[in-house]
This record gives C-alpha cells, structure tokens and sequence, in this order.
C-alpha cells in the first residue's frame, strides 16, 4: 500500500516537473531576440505590459530592453524610451542622412498665370481691379496659391472707399525669373516674339506696349504716395 503512495506521489512530481519545464521562460538571449522582433514590427512605442502579453510567461523584457538598448548605444539605431513606450530610432547624429530633398513641380492655372501677369504688370493693384481686367471673379484660391509660392505679397492700401489692400509681386517672383526690377518685364514686342501674346488676356494686350513707360511712372510719379498708407 505505501508502495502504491510512493508511485503515486513521484507520478505528481514528475508531472509537476515537467509542467514546470514546458512553462519555463526562454534564455536571456532568446529573450532580447523576442523583444528586437516586437520592436522591428511595431509602427508604434511598445509598453512593458504589451512585451509580457506577448512573450512567454516568466520573461523579463525590461532586463532585454536594457541589454538591447546597451547593444544599439553606439549604433546606426539606437532603442529610446517614448513615454511609456519603447522604440527604435535612428542615432540623432545620422539623422542628416534620412533628409531627401526633393524638387516639386506645380503647374499654375490659366487662371492663376493671368491674375500673376495682371498684378506684375500694373502693381500695385487691388483684386476689384484684377477682376476689371480679367473681366472675371478671383478665386480666393488662386490669391492664396501665389501668396504660398512667396510670388505676391500684400501692398499698402489704398486711399479710395474701402481702402482696399493691394498687391505686388516679391523679391523671390523677380529672383524667380531672372528679374532686377519689374522694369525688366517683357514688353509686347518680346511677348510676340515669344509666342506668349496669345495666352494673355485682352485687356493685357493694350496695356504691355506701355509698360516700361508705366513701370518709370510709377516709380517717379510723386503723386502716387499720395495714394496709399501703410
């Protein structure tokens, strides 16, 4: 009968040992090899709590976090804390190497090219005015489209009812193409010859011819101050 009890009892241990050996936690380094693997696939911070969910039980990630993170010290990545969160991140000092410049191509509206030529050919000139020549409305999105490109800047105001704001070409418009002033604007016997007459608007037409004279006038033109304020 005590026989019997002894088989029994070494039965229960030996079942309990080798339940105790299927749940035993992987090695250190199998460890650090389970949360490099987390960190790799996740897009995002990985918390203490999501390693011990997902590794199996008795592990301790927050001993591999900080073998990994001693291990990528001096590396290309380095293993940072975010929060509560873990992540890999390239070293700060390499960081240049991750910048792409890029050149982007933005093709203007007709639109967009006409209100351009209107405001460099007459400016300073308000958006009723462009509208007078354009002999249509001005979107408030092709304004705010050359506004972004640094083409056209806001002028003073005028003197008239309303005292409506004007605008003019910048600094990075004449840079842009090639231009001292805005006396260097083609005239309309370039435009011709260019080809370019075309696809600008009528009431463009008339006034090109003159503009070097326009563009002296308003620089010289003493009475022009007269009508704007800052």
């Amino acid at each position: 009968m005590s026989e019997q009890k002894d088989k029994s009892l070494n039965k229960q241990k030996t079942g309990e040992v080798e339940q105790a050996n299927l749940f035993e936690a992987p090695s250190v380094t199998e460890q650090i090899r389970m949360v490099e693997a987390i960190l790799f696939a996740s897009s995002t911070p990985v918390t203490v709590n999501e390693f011990k969910s997902r590794m199996p039980q008795g592990s301790d990630p927050e001993a591999a976090l900080n073998e990994l993170k001693s291990h990528y010290s001096n590396r290309g990545v380095n293993l940072v804390k975010v929060g509560d969160g873990w992540a890999i991140r390239t070293s700060a000092d390499l960081s240049f190497l991750m910048r792409k410049e890029t050149v982007e191509t933005r093709k203007l509206s007709r639109a967009a090219v006409e209100t351009l030529a209107i405001i460099a050919y007459h400016q300073p000139v308000t958006r009723l005015e462009i509208e007078e020549i354009r002999g249509v409305g001005v979107s408030k999105g092709t304004v705010d489209l050359l506004l972004e490109m640094d083409w056209i800047k806001f002028g003073r105001r005028k003197l008239t009812p309303g005292r409506p704001i004007t605008f003019v070409v910048t600094q990075h418009f004449l840079d842009h193409f090639g231009l001292e002033s805005v006396k260097d604007l083609p005239g309309l016997r370039e435009l011709k010859s260019a080809g370019l007459l075309e696809n600008t608007i009528p009431n463009m037409k008339d006034s090109v011819g003159d503009i070097n004279k326009e563009n002296a006038d308003l620089s010289d033109n003493t009475d022009q101050a007269e009508l704007f304020v800052e």
